[in-house]
């Protein structure tokens, strides 16, 4: 099988020993996937876990090294989700994950409510730009903008999938925190642990992650700040380790 289709190309996942299909000009993963995959609580023998928001399957094939549960990954961009379901193949995973091409909105009628046990998701960040505003490229307006996905539709979805005292997994913006957790609670998800991710020691933090429990019981932990370069602009020890494991 030809695997690679135009400027694309094979990138390695270190810590997991697999490759993963990218391209420049469509889409490439970032930082907040890898931490989200490494962040959320995943059941280690079995289970049923849905990544909604999949792009090119970067998360399922993350989790793939952390579970021996099922996993399934929802992207609605046709391109994306052809990327996806090659590197999919390419490391022989089809048996334990599946890719479906459609909009998340539909996934709690297609795939029942309430079916799985945890939930990731790594939505578009952004609200709507005007069209004058909008990045040319689709791919990566449709990734980072709330075109066709919003922060609500993406939370709502994700209470309706997962089971009750199933885990939810989001990571996000910290601007958009206070929205997070009311929208999770609006949703009947309770927000039990946060990590906030700052660039350097001293600096803001650009990136949040937070982990919530359906009907769960209000007891939000509040996790030790992660730090990605050190003084020397060099991953830290915690980044390494994520990246390229122990």
């Amino acid at each position: 099988m030809d695997f690679l289709q135009g400027d694309e190309r094979l990138d390695y996942l270190l810590a997991e020993d697999l490759r993963i299909i990218q391209s420049p000009s469509v889409f490439s993963f970032s930082l907040d996937a890898v931490l989200l995959s490494r962040f959320v609580y995943v059941p280690i023998q079995k289970g049923s876990i849905i990544d909604l928001c999949s792009g090119n399957g970067v998360i399922p094939l993350f989790l793939s090294a952390r579970t021996k549960g099922a996993i399934t990954g929802v992207e609605i961009q046709e391109r994306l989700y052809d990327m996806a379901k090659r590197s999919i193949e390419y490391n022989n995973l089809q048996e334990r994950i599946q890719m479906i091409h459609g909009d998340i909105k539909e996934m709690p009628k297609e795939l029942g409510y309430g079916k799985f046990d945890v939930v990731t998701c790594n939505p578009p960040y952004f609200p709507t730009p005007s069209a004058e505003e909008r990045n040319e490229n689709e791919h990566l307006a449709i990734a980072r903008h709330e075109i066709l996905c919003t922060l609500e539709d993406a939370i709502q979805v994700s209470s309706q999938l997962v089971r009750q005292g199933g885990k939810v997994a989001f990571v996000h913006r910290p601007s958009r925190f206070l929205d997070i957790v009311t929208l999770m609670r609006k949703y009947r998800l309770e927000p039990k642990k946060i990590q906030f991710v700052h660039p350097k020691q001293g600096k803001e933090a650009n990136t949040l992650l937070v982990e919530a429990t359906k009907d769960g019981n209000p007891d939000l932990k509040i996790l030790q700040p992660l730090i990605v370069y050190n003084e020397e602009n060099e991953y830290t020890p915690e980044l390494k380790e994520i990246l390229y494991g122990k």
